[in-house]
């Protein structure tokens, strides 16, 4: 199938009808292979802050400077958006960050070329990432890098509230408890992003999920306790979405000391590096809920376009950002953990401070992913941040119709 012929099928994965982002413009369509006259390559990317998007210029810069096929790197402001204004405009970047949210639905739909299964380092991923970017059982494209979630503290806030290493949660009570002697006039004990990647880790501990055993499951008791666990945080001050304290998002509400306490990624450590460098942390494991521990894994893969022609180019460019070397040089920048197991391995071993992250590896889960799943937890996320106020089982009585006619239309 051609791009030009899927271009109906784009608009719908977009959700507008207008025309294509004008930044998207001068990529894909062009023969490749190196030299003086290559067609050069148009990577769109998302990032978590300047160190991750120097650090892929970087990268980029040194694959051209050996295979001799200029790249443009492109940071998008919203990567969902602009990547379906691409492909509904015929003019698709030739390599992009796929989220783990979009693949099923851009890989059901033919717009990714399977190009991954054919590389040397198909079998070094771990498996959990392979099924993740695999379609049909075939691995579509490779996984750049994976994190999970943990609890973020600020030593100084820690220790000036009394607080000491014997305090460190483990449990809901006990998160509860510190988040509340961390809340002050100036400080909330605890943030984090209002959406499913954040709030769907107290589920998964409370024993619930939205999908299991190919039943949806919303609406289930484990999730309402797990909701209403984080309401009673709410009403009690001691929790705040970012957006509540003029914050983008959890990683600037913790460096500008608006929040004790946040559940993040490892991405964070290159974002406070880099913008918030005089804040002392330590990384945690997430308290364990009713049911015990719980954290989602997340990952992109580097999308190519199905039946691009730089598609060559872009393959030879995601072998070389896939390498050991390469994705440690990554973690070294910007704090992801690398996804095949070999890299993955010195990373523990050289960034001890992130021992909770790669922990949490043992028992993630990966958030809901079939096609169509975005879309509703797209809904969902624009409800979260009223959970103050609203009713947890009205809240998933509605997610679970929404996620039930979503997955009727899965064949």
């Amino acid at each position: 199938m051609t791009l030009r012929r899927r271009q109906g099928r784009a608009l719908q994965i977009a959700g507008v009808a207008g025309v294509a982002a004008l930044a998207l413009a001068g990529c894909s369509g062009g023969g490749g292979g190196g030299g003086d006259d290559a067609e050069a390559l148009q990577v769109l990317i998302g990032t978590s802050g300047d160190a991750e998007t120097e650090a892929v210029q970087a990268a980029v810069d040194a694959w051209t400077e050996e295979s001799g096929v200029p790249v443009e790197v492109v940071v998008a402001s919203d990567l969902g958006q602009e990547l379906a204004q691409g492909f509904a405009g015929d003019i698709p970047p030739d390599l992009f960050y796929m989220s783990w949210d979009q693949f099923q639905t851009y890989a059901a739909d033919d717009y990714l070329e399977p190009y991954a299964a054919g590389l040397d380092n198909a079998g070094d991923f771990y498996p959990a990432l392979a099924d993740t970017f695999s379609y049909d059982g075939e691995l579509v494209c490779d996984p750049k890098d994976f994190s999970t979630l943990g609890l973020v503290i600020n030593t100084d806030l820690w220790a000036a509230a009394g607080l000491t290493d014997a305090d460190v949660p483990t449990d809901w009570d006990q998160l509860a408890s510190v988040a509340q002697r961390l809340t002050t006039g100036d400080t909330v004990g605890l943030s984090m992003g209002a959406e499913y990647a954040r709030v769907g880790v107290f589920m998964e501990q409370a024993g619930g999920g939205l999908l299991t055993d190919d039943e949806v499951t919303a609406d289930s008791p484990e999730n309402v306790e797990a909701l209403t666990y984080l309401q009673g945080l709410l009403s009690a001050g001691s929790l705040a979405w970012p957006t509540d304290l003029g914050a983008g998002w959890g990683g600037e509400a913790f460096g500008n000391g608006q929040a004790a306490m946040v559940i993040e990624g490892p991405w964070i450590s290159g974002a406070l590096e880099n913008d918030f460098p005089d804040v002392q942390y330590t990384v945690a494991e997430l308290p364990a809920g009713p049911s015990g521990q719980g954290t989602f894994t997340f990952s992109n893969c580097w999308g190519i376009p199905e039946g691009a022609d730089t598609a060559d180019d872009a393959t030879s460019l995601v072998e070389f950002l896939t390498s050991d070397e390469q994705q440690l040089a990554f973690s070294d920048a910007f704090g992801v953990i690398p996804s095949t197991e070999t890299a993955a391995a010195t990373y523990a071993e050289t960034y001890p401070e992130s021992a909770a992250f790669v922990a949490g590896a043992e028992y993630a889960v990966s958030p809901i992913a079939f096609p169509g799943a975005s879309e509703v937890v797209g809904e969902f996320n624009t409800v979260v941040p009223t959970l103050a106020t609203a009713d947890p089982q009205e809240i998933l009585a509605t997610l679970q119709g929404q996620l039930e006619d979503a997955y009727s239309e899965v064949e």
